[in-house]
């Protein structure tokens, strides 16, 4: 299900900062496919109208008072586990990333996001994907090269030909996922429409049974078409 596909999104905007929000409001008004059904103030109010109306995904801001973003997604997934909820803050630090992540946010966005990237992590969750932006992505990326090596596991062998029938040109677009670069960046990079990168992925991602981003991250590492950063 995708919002632009023509089936709505519903979508509560959760922010402590009224101009904040309100410009929230306003900006997902113009978005195809976004249905905004609400707007809650802190915590608190998020669980409640999650609750009463239901909502696709909720847009939630971390730093509110009350009941802040992380407590309030632990409860909306716990008690609405239909609800997803996408992380919009002004923060990407690891003290903010890794317990929202935790709590069950299925997506991560700054407030420096663009329209386009708020429709695509909205469209991301809503189809069980992961909806990070390419900054979070590279920092879950940092994150996993710093990890401590599992004891008797081996470095992946370089790869002599692409694994699972994966062509020349879908292997170039996997290792630029793994760099955490969006289909935008990857289309500039490749001198192509975002259209073909999309096609690229959906492909290698039939290919290599794959669902998300993240997997196709840890798989392009498992067969040496990336390495860690670092």
């Amino acid at each position: 299900m995708a919002a632009s596909a023509g089936v709505n999104a519903r979508v509560v905007v959760a922010d402590d900062q009224t101009v904040v929000r309100e410009g929230i409001v306003m900006l997902l008004g113009l978005l195809p496919g976004i249905d905004v059904v609400g707007s809650a103030s802190d915590g608190e109010e998020a669980v409640r109208l999650t609750a009463e109306l239901s909502p696709d995904v909720v847009l939630m801001d971390l730093r509110m008072p009350r009941c802040d973003g992380v407590e309030a997604t632990r409860r909306i997934r716990e008690r609405h586990p239909a609800t997803q909820v996408v992380v919009l803050t002004t923060y990407a630090d690891d003290e903010s990333l890794f317990p929202a992540l935790r709590a069950g946010a299925r997506g991560y966005l700054t407030k420096d996001a663009d329209g386009d990237e708020i429709v695509r992590a909205v469209e991301d969750v809503m189809s069980g994907q992961a909806g990070l932006s390419p900054q979070i992505q590279r920092r879950l990326l940092e994150r996993f090269a710093e990890a401590p090596p599992v004891p008797g596991a081996h470095a992946p062998a370089a790869a002599t030909e692409p694994p699972d029938g994966l062509t020349a040109r879908e292997t170039e677009v996997l290792a630029l996922v793994a760099e955490g670069l969006s289909n935008p960046e990857i289309s500039r990079r490749l001198h192509v429409s975002t259209a073909t990168v999309k096609t690229h992925i959906n492909n290698l991602f039939a290919k290599a049974g794959l669902r998300d981003r993240a997997q196709a991250i840890h798989y392009a590492y498992r067969h040496g078409i990336a390495r860690p950063p670092g």
